[in-house]
């Protein structure tokens, strides 16, 4: 039985392992100065635009927070939601690596509301108070929603007209985009995001995450925060060599194209159970549903769904998900 617990729960594309292996010839220079690192590099620049930076890191955690050490000083604060994977799921990281107050406001639907920044008090003359410096949006959301084009652009010029930056945790980015119909500079570099978390473990990569700076004269000195961070990897070549399939057979797109479809589908699935609602629209690879105890309990054995809060729990597909794994949930248990 497959988990539906996370997407983390899978295991390695096909195509990854066979470009790691590849990677895994003669000898090459260290630290990112091999020619592998160079020319995934070249494959981020023509993906997200010829003035992408990017770096490659070990975790998500990794890329969130020392993207706020990049773009914010101690006393300058980050703009969240409450539900953000970088206020809840972070372990604190950003505030004891990086020292910024996180801002965390409601969510509407996973997402950050276009007047909390219109709201936002921000006085540099003032130390007495933090800053606020940063908005970071979470796409696809925490809920498994996502935010439409026009909603980015819109956060995104009202951050910039008030002195803000805009950072993206794209850790299903990729989930978000195939939702959109659009290619990943669309929901990122044409929007006006300024710095992204690139994620690729959730969608069939190993240990493989990247800080990308659309603007890169943001962060001129950020190798030597990823060094000081602990993120610099010596033979880089194994992490950057995923990226290689991932975007130039555009593997990023079939996979999370997969989740995506499998998540509607057990959303189908899911709605045919009785008591059962769900309360968000399910637009990337997480279905919420919230679920009568004797069927949560199957639920939560079977498919290691996460009881998220109370009885609303979720449930999240991958990409070697098949519409027979969502199938084997509903055998003899009961259940429709």
């Amino acid at each position: 039985m497959k988990s539906f617990g996370s997407d983390n729960h899978s295991g390695v594309h096909p195509a990854v392992l066979t470009a790691i292996q590849e990677a895994n010839t003669g000898h090459q220079p260290a630290y990112g100065a091999d020619s592998v690192t160079e020319e995934a590099r070249r494959l981020f620049r023509q993906t997200f635009g010829p003035d992408a930076e990017v770096f490659f890191v070990f975790t998500g955690t990794a890329a969130n927070t020392l993207a706020l050490r990049a773009l914010c000083r101690p006393f300058e604060a980050v703009v969240a939601t409450s539900a953000a994977h970088l206020n809840e799921d972070e372990c604190g990281a950003p505030e004891y690596v990086a020292g910024n107050k996180i801002l965390a406001f409601p969510p509407v639907e996973g997402k950050l509301s276009l007047d909390v920044i219109d709201r936002l008090r921000i006085n540099p003359h003032d130390p007495h108070r933090v800053v606020p410096r940063l908005v970071t949006l979470t796409q696809a959301t925490e809920l498994g929603t996502v935010y439409s084009l026009d909603e980015l652009r819109a956060i995104t010029e009202r951050a910039h007209a008030r002195g803000l930056l805009v950072h993206m945790d794209g850790a299903r980015l990729a989930n978000a985009a195939v939702h959109l119909g659009c290619e990943l500079a669309d929901v990122t570099t044409a929007v006006g995001i300024d710095a992204l978390s690139f994620g690729g473990t959730k969608n069939g990569l190993l240990c493989a995450e990247a800080l990308v700076f659309l603007k890169p004269d943001l962060a001129p000195s950020f190798a030597f925060i990823r060094k000081q961070s602990m993120q610099l990897a010596s033979k880089m070549r194994y992490l950057s060599c995923q990226f290689l399939p991932y975007l130039q057979d555009q593997l990023w797109k079939k996979n999370a194209g997969q989740a995506n479809a499998m998540a509607l589908y057990l959303r189908e699935r899911l709605s045919q159970l009785p008591g059962c609602e769900i309360p968000y629209p399910t637009q990337a690879n997480e279905v919420f549903a919230v679920l009568p105890p004797p069927i949560a309990k199957i639920m939560q054995e079977k498919a290691r769904a996460y009881a998220w809060d109370g009885d609303l729990h979720r449930f999240v597909t991958s990409f070697d998900t098949m519409k027979e794994d969502v199938d084997a949930l509903f055998v003899g248990s009961g259940t429709p």
